[in-house]
């Protein structure tokens, strides 16, 4: 027994020296600390986005006809009382969307301040004085892999960069491979992937700390994780096979 007592013991002082890990493994943005000019990253609109878009003017009655109408939704109460939902513009394939009065208008490509300016200029002819505001409402980023809260996040914000997704997923877990992110990013019917480095102080100057709608980050295990996962299953047999062994060394040699 004591023998094998000895035996788990090395084999768990091995794992422990071999998932030995550098504090800058774990550390975020390594580096000097000079300032560092961020990325000036705004979202640009794609198929399938869906927009909030509100046209107002010192005179409501003439913006009126510029604006989708307002859905109505009864409620399932015994009070009988409504709720009011405003609809939304869906980005076609084309990247196009059918806009009251004005007809179809091409705002793929655009960013928010850009399709706001764009409308706004087709509205001079019709109202002076418009005045256009415009959201993005389907800006959401999913965070897997080894964080402690994954799933998706719906972001309120105009921008949200890598740091505060993996922040709202709360953080990293301890298994967490730092230096290696995969970020996931559709693009024009096309796959992006990069890899990031959440150790490296030169992420916040990247094209790619800011994310985009629909963004999917994939935190990696680590070494530690990965052997951890492998060991686990199989330590019970391998304890059980070396017992045997021992057994029948120590029944042979008597």
């Amino acid at each position: 027994m004591k023998k094998i007592s000895l035996f788990t013991f090395m084999m768990l002082a091995v794992l422990f020296l071999n998932s030995c890990a550098s504090k800058l493994d774990y550390v975020y943005l390594n580096g000097n600390s000079l300032p560092i000019k961020t990325s000036d990253y705004e979202i640009k609109l794609q198929a399938d986005d869906v927009l909030m878009i509100s046209v107002t003017s010192v005179n409501p009655e003439v913006a009126l006809p510029y604006n989708l109408q307002v859905l109505n939704i009864q409620n399932d109460s015994d009070l009988g009382i409504g709720q009011q939902t405003r609809l939304n513009y869906l980005i076609t394939k084309e990247g196009t969307i059918e806009f009251p009065v004005l007809g179809t208008i091409d705002l793929k490509g655009l960013t928010r301040i850009e399709a706001q300016q764009k409308i706004r200029d087709l509205l001079i002819d019709h109202i002076a004085d418009a005045n256009v505001i415009l959201k993005v409402m389907n800006f959401k980023i999913t965070v897997l892999g080894e964080v402690n809260k994954p799933g998706t996040i719906q972001v309120k914000s105009e921008r949200i960069s890598v740091l505060e997704a993996i922040g709202s997923a709360g953080d990293l877990s301890i298994f967490g491979k730092r230096d290696n992110i995969l970020l996931i990013r559709e693009r024009d019917g096309q796959t992006i992937t990069q890899r990031l480095d959440l150790t490296d102080i030169n992420l916040i100057s990247s094209p790619y700390y800011y994310l985009a709608q629909n963004d999917v980050l994939y935190v990696e295990p680590n070494k530690t994780k990965i052997n951890s996962s492998a060991v686990g299953p199989n330590i019970s047999i391998g304890i059980s096979a070396i017992s045997l062994l021992i057994t029948i060394i120590a029944l042979t040699t008597r």
